[in-house]
């Protein structure tokens, strides 16, 4: 399983990196740090204007590949430059990784588990009425995009606080910074509520639909039956045998799905006003940052590979067969 899982990481790695660079070089191709100082008032002189983009590695008259070799120079050392203004990258980075990441792991880990489970007792409850309500539930949550979702709950928390009196739910902001202690504790988590509710309903319906079909495949097979038969109870059998051959298929899509709750992070993040990554790439698109740009997409390459090796872990650990590949 080893060797395997070298190979997995070898080939993510290398899949990042181009990644990374293709981000890099539509960045700087497409994204125009120029304006930012030509719509100042008074504008700064042309030479000033040249030293400065030029210290930032931001010009669009050096050359797009010499530009690119400097930032890979850069990023191999641990540095990825400066932002138009020039602020750190890096220290930008740092504030905002930590906040991504909560909400991330929280959303993976909470949308992927209710989500197999949930389209496991579809899959045992098929035709059933409770199997149909999922079905149509997970359809319509799909076809809704997640910035109207999240929307929607800011205005069901706003009506509920409303009727309460108080602050049931909040949906602004990360923590309240004049709190400390154990009562800011509770506030992050209060925080967390929303924006994980909205990165979750996606994530459950996606692997719902994928795990019932999964399971109702595997219920057909000969060696569950043949469990059965022997005198396993039921339960066990589905457990043991039924639903764990049936989770390799939904692993497969685990670093696919990753990507789609980066995605909705990004959108989450600007609803509910959580200064992560994903608010980042859109500030910096905004503010024709191209080094910030490049930034969050190396983090979103990162993360997608650490998902996907997560993911090779998992088959591994279902599957016996990869074990001898």
């Amino acid at each position: 399983m080893g060797k395997y899982l070298l190979r997995r990481f070898a080939v993510n790695l290398l899949l990042v990196v181009i990644a990374a660079s293709l981000a890099y070089l539509l960045a700087a191709s497409s994204i125009n740090p120029r304006a930012n100082y030509e719509q100042r008032n008074p504008r700064p002189p042309a030479a000033v204007v040249e030293a400065t983009l030029t210290q930032y590695n931001i010009n669009d008259k050096t050359p797009i590949l010499q530009r690119y070799a400097t930032w890979v120079s850069g990023v191999v050392h641990g540095d990825f430059g400066r932002t138009w203004d020039g602020g750190s990258v890096n220290a930008e980075m740092g504030r905002r990784v930590g906040v991504s990441l909560r909400l991330l792991l929280v959303g993976t880990i909470l949308g992927s588990a209710i989500g197999v489970a949930v389209g496991a007792f579809a899959a045992v409850r098929q035709y059933k009425i409770s199997d149909k309500a999922i079905g149509v539930s997970s359809f319509v949550i799909m076809a809704v995009p997640v910035f109207v979702i999240g929307t929607m709950l800011t205005i069901i928390a706003v009506n509920i606080n409303d009727a309460a009196g108080t602050k049931v739910f909040e949906y602004l902001g990360e923590y309240n910074p004049a709190l400390s202690g154990w009562a800011q504790f509770t506030n992050r988590l209060n925080h967390l509520i929303l924006p994980t509710i909205a990165l979750c309903l996606g994530q459950i319906a996606f692997y719902s639909r994928i795990q019932r079909n999964m399971m109702l495949d595997v219920l057909g097979q000969d060696f569950v039956r043949t469990a059965m038969a022997k005198g396993l109870r039921r339960r066990t059998a589905l457990f043991k045998h039924a639903l764990r051959t049936a989770l390799i298929p939904a692993a497969t899509y685990f670093a696919f799905a990753f990507g789609t709750l980066l995605t909705g992070a990004t959108f989450t993040e600007k609803i509910f006003n959580w200064h992560g990554m994903g608010a980042w790439l859109v500030d910096s698109i905004n503010a024709h940052d191209v080094n910030s740009v490049a930034a969050v997409n190396v983090f979103a390459a990162v993360c997608i590979l650490f998902a996907g090796l997560l993911s090779d872990v998992i088959i591994a650990a279902l599957d016996p067969r990869v074990r001898v590949s």
